[in-house]
């Protein structure tokens, strides 16, 4: 069984958010289904929280939600009368919000199901492995709401499937399903219903069973890698890769390798 996690270990959580442990693995649920799981200011701020305040021994996050949606996405009923300066203000929030998951201390499995629209996919982006299920769907509807992306999805979503796809969502209204989701790049899993939070939670144990070390350099330098030009990215390639290798945790488990005693990639 989960066991939850103490408040002490994790202050201040809303009651739109859960948060339960199952070993290395931290897990946080959005709890907000009569809402489809939309998104307003105190749970975006309880999201914050969760992620600066992981306990120590936590190796990886799983992300999931209750009831038939992921998440619909900024909660409209918080906007209706806010000013330029306001609106800016709201917009920071939810960018350190989900800078604490893009480039928190350890990788974030999340999982998809229902409705991934808006700022819900912009919440998916920042995460580092999506697994759908086959009910997921995928929309930004800011163009027939009057808004703009304002959660880092101007950044995040069209690295993931390109800026000509981004603007057609935006512009068109276009659903992408879950088949063409995982085809686009949205999701690197897909599963039928029921299954994504057994392989979320598969995934998430096994890395965080990684060195810790390589996960944060997959996480932190890898994105500013692929980002950066050429000559940079070689540079901070190689300055990764020395620290990685000469960590003692990656030399036990390259000598657990070479002495046969850790197995080999081999496809399942």
């Amino acid at each position: 069984m989960n066991d939850a996690l103490p408040h002490h270990v994790v202050p201040g959580l809303p009651a739109s958010l859960k948060a339960e442990r199952d070993g290395a693995v931290a897990i946080l649920r959005l709890s907000r289904p009569e809402k489809r799981n939309a998104l307003d200011d105190e749970t975006v701020r309880g999201i914050e929280t969760f992620f600066t305040s992981l306990p120590e021994d936590a190796g990886a996050v799983l992300l999931v939600a209750e009831g038939e949606h992921f998440c619909a996405g900024l909660d409209l009923g918080e906007i209706r009368e806010r000013g330029v300066t306001e609106g800016i203000a709201h917009s920071r929030l939810w960018h350190r919000a989900f800078e604490t998951i893009q480039f928190g201390r350890v990788p974030v499995v999340a999982v998809l199901h229902g409705a991934v629209v808006g700022g819900g996919l912009e919440l998916a982006a920042a995460c580092h492995v999506r697994v759908a299920e086959r009910s997921a769907y995928y929309a930004l509807p800011e163009g027939s709401r009057g808004i703009f992306v304002g959660g880092g999805g101007s950044v995040r979503i069209p690295r993931l499937i390109g800026v000509a796809r981004m603007m057609d969502m935006m512009l068109t209204g276009r659903i992408y399903s879950a088949d063409e989701g995982q085809q686009i790049g949205i999701s690197t899993y897909l599963l039928d219903q029921g299954q994504g939070f057994a392989r979320g939670l598969e995934l998430a144990k096994h890395i965080a069973g990684n060195a810790p070390l390589t996960n944060f350099a997959v996480v932190q330098a890898l994105p500013r890698i692929a980002e950066s030009d050429p000559a940079s990215g070689f540079a901070l390639e190689a300055l990764m890769s020395s620290i990685a290798q000469a960590d003692p945790e990656a030399k036990a488990r390259l000598r657990a390798f070479l002495e046969k005693r850790a197995p080999k990639a081999t496809p399942t």
